[in-house]
């Protein structure tokens, strides 16, 4: 259960501290490394209502002990507050928040078949010179769905532009069984 209100709450408390400290590039690299690490263990651990907190952060310092104080006061906290079960959920929206404060757009590109990091390039070099996109950094993402045939779907945010084969045939169909060319006809 995905709990984003409690989780953005907690990580706009942490990227508003790292603010107010001038430690936020630090707490993003943090941040970064652990969320890279996926040991299911350490997750059955975390989340276990049988161990209590303290138990939890003496083994967060130890597994992660090279983490600035800020850092390490922080899920501290959270371990306090029994949030644990949030930590997921916590760590995606610190990073959602940087990106949005930092003026990163992620735009999702969905192709048919891999493309080269040069199309990738020139893609986001289009997507750049878009009003909606001036002034800010694009970071692309390739997804690899065969069933759009061929072309591509760029999402970012609530944007869809769907310039794919499949959604091509899909208008075609939908003109057929709409019957559009014999009603004019008549």
């Amino acid at each position: 259960m995905r709990n984003t209100r409690v989780a953005h709450r907690y990580s706009k408390a942490l990227i508003d501290m790292a603010l107010e400290t001038n430690q936020l590039e630090q707490v993003k690299k943090e941040i970064d490394a652990i969320r890279k690490i996926d040991n299911r263990e350490l997750r059955q651990v975390m989340l276990s209502p049988i161990i209590n907190h303290e138990k939890k952060v003496e083994i967060f310092k130890a597994v992660f002990n090279k983490i600035s104080p800020l850092t390490t006061s922080f899920f501290n906290l959270v371990f306090f507050k029994g949030r644990e079960w949030v930590l997921p959920d916590i760590l995606d929206a610190f990073e959602e928040q940087y990106k949005k404060l930092k003026g990163i757009e992620i735009i999702e590109l969905t192709t048919a078949v891999p493309v080269s990091d040069e199309l990738r390039n020139e893609i986001k070099q289009i997507f750049q010179n878009l009003e909606r996109f001036k002034g800010k950094t694009l970071e692309v993402n390739s997804i690899v769905d065969e069933s759009i045939v061929g072309g591509f779907i760029a999402q970012s945010g609530d944007t869809l532009y769907d310039a794919s084969i499949r959604y091509n045939l899909h208008l075609i169909q939908k003109q057929f069984v709409e019957n559009l060319y014999v009603q004019k006809l008549r």
